[in-house]
């Protein structure tokens, strides 16, 4: 059985993700959607949130599993015995910063290979910051995220959160 590891913040979960999943569900016998926290990033959701978030959108994919995980990546991979980490270039500049974190990964544990896939041309200018930006200045991005994001994008957006955010 081939597993693989896609891991994220997936703060929150675009149609982008979801893509690169459904994708690498054809491809693997089982998927597993890693949620982690950026220490370089405030997250809009708990990992929790992210992890329910996400499992709704997924849920007719039966080989696709989701999970949270603190601490390395190349750690977490080990304790599942999972030797195959997924990773997404969307542009030419990801391929640098993704090349050097799997020569990284690679450097902490000899044993995990990267598997790079290339996102869509529909949704490869996606990205969650400029989500939630578009969502905190009142945009619509319906279209742009699966619906139990966008369901709990509007219910952390509501207009009692607008009026917060002009504090």
């Amino acid at each position: 059985m081939c597993s693989i590891i896609y891991s994220g913040s997936f703060d929150p979960f675009t149609n982008g993700h979801f893509s690169i999943a459904q994708r690498a569900a054809q491809v693997f016998d089982k998927v597993i959607i890693a949620i982690g926290d950026n220490p370089a990033k405030k997250s809009l959701f708990t990992r929790s949130e992210r992890k329910e978030m996400i499992i709704d959108a997924v849920k007719k994919y039966k080989n696709i599993e989701v999970d949270k995980f603190s601490g390395l990546l190349v750690d977490y991979a080990k304790s599942r015995k999972i030797s195959l980490i997924l990773r997404v270039i969307r542009s030419v500049s990801d391929f640098e910063y993704e090349t050097q974190m799997a020569e990284t990964n690679r450097a902490l544990n000899k044993f995990v290979e990267t598997v790079l896939m290339v996102s869509s041309k529909e949704t490869s200018f996606l990205s969650s910051k400029f989500i939630k930006e578009a969502i905190e200045l009142g945009g619509d991005v319906s279209d742009l995220v699966p619906p139990s994001v966008n369901k709990c994008l509007k219910e952390k957006f509501s207009v009692g959160e607008q009026d917060k955010l002009d504090v």
